[in-house]
């Protein structure tokens, strides 16, 4: 199948869905080509970016799943390549 090049932005709000959401990435990791993470200590938040190469139902999936957790949401921005 043939994959595609997304961005997910992902905002943590409850830092106890912290481990869930490494193993969620941890088992995606072979399609994610970089992450970034950034604490905004001032809201409370975590903010973190996954850009990731894979077939479209994977990144869905992956989004949903993220999504699912507690405190924790995430959309996902397709490139048209």
């Amino acid at each position: 199948m043939e994959t595609r090049v997304a961005v997910i932005g992902i905002i943590v709000e409850n830092t106890d869905s912290v481990a869930q959401l490494n193993e969620i990435l941890s088992d995606y990791g072979q399609y994610i080509i970089g992450r970034m993470g950034i604490p905004y200590a001032k809201k409370q938040v975590n903010c973190i970016t996954v850009v990731i190469d894979a077939e479209q139902n994977k990144i869905n999936t992956l989004c949903g799943k993220i999504g699912k957790l507690d405190g924790v949401s995430s959309k996902a921005a397709f490139a048209n390549v």
